[in-house]
């Protein structure tokens, strides 16, 4: 069973390394969810990680409807991400009915050979997501990240559980959001996951000795608890050798 940790910098992505994630999802951005990281963040990454690196690949916070400024952004984003060696990529682009853009979606899996694509939590976005499905497969990603259209992975269950059944395992569906050590072999039991993806997140602590008072502000920034994804590398673990044996 793999485990995808959210990297929002780079001691989050060797913390995670370390903890045994198997992939991680680079990304800027936590307040808005997830954006599109800097060249250097992605060079910086592809340096330290010897597991596979999939690239969000969002120009701004917000709706998944782009202009044509920022489809050109995201295509030259992906363009980097080959360049840079890249496993994979993160993506999504909606229409204003909540459909997938097929068209677009085609354009950037198309230019991102070969790497891999994660269709991202516009899903949760989508009219229809059992049609989305569909069309999704048909486009060729690799697998969608989904709550299964609620807040929280662990709300939307039985929405989940149905979109491994009618996948079939043509593609991945991948459980993400409020994932933690506490209910991680739960989702993965009640959904027939493969895969889940967390953030593992927690704030740091601002380390500078000199704080202007007068500016109140914390400078805390977001990184990964190192101990949670090893906790939930060790459920993971377990929880596989337990259906190994019931086999």
């Amino acid at each position: 069973m793999k485990l995808e940790i959210i990297g929002f910098n780079i001691e989050s992505c060797i913390a995670a390394q370390k903890a045994g994630a198997d992939r991680i999802e680079l990304c800027d951005g936590p307040g808005e969810g997830g954006t599109t990281p800097s060249y250097g963040f992605i060079k910086a990454a592809r340096k330290v990680l010897n597991i596979d690196l999939y690239v969000m690949i969002r120009p701004r916070g917000g709706d998944f409807l782009y202009t044509n400024e920022e489809f050109e952004i995201m295509k030259a984003d992906v363009a980097i991400c080959k360049e840079l060696g890249c496993e994979g990529i993160v993506f999504g682009i909606l229409t204003k009915d909540g459909k997938v853009d097929k068209k677009r979606c085609k354009e950037i899996i198309d230019l991102a050979y070969p790497l891999e694509a994660t269709f991202h939590r516009a899903f949760d976005r989508v009219a229809d997501p059992f049609e989305a499905l569909e069309e999704i497969v048909e486009l060729g990603f690799e697998r969608i990240l989904t709550s299964g259209l609620k807040p929280k992975a662990d709300e939307g269950i039985q929405t989940i559980f149905e979109l491994i059944f009618k996948a079939n395992d043509r593609i991945i569906i991948m459980p993400g959001s409020g994932i933690t050590s506490e209910n991680i072999v739960s989702i993965a039991e009640n959904t027939g996951a493969k895969e889940l993806h967390s953030s593992a997140s927690i704030l740091e602590e601002s380390k500078t000795g000199y704080k202007n008072t007068a500016m109140n502000e914390s400078l805390t920034h977001v990184t990964v608890n190192n101990e949670e994804v090893s906790k939930m590398r060790k459920l993971l673990n377990e929880y596989e050798a337990s259906l190994k044996t019931e086999i």
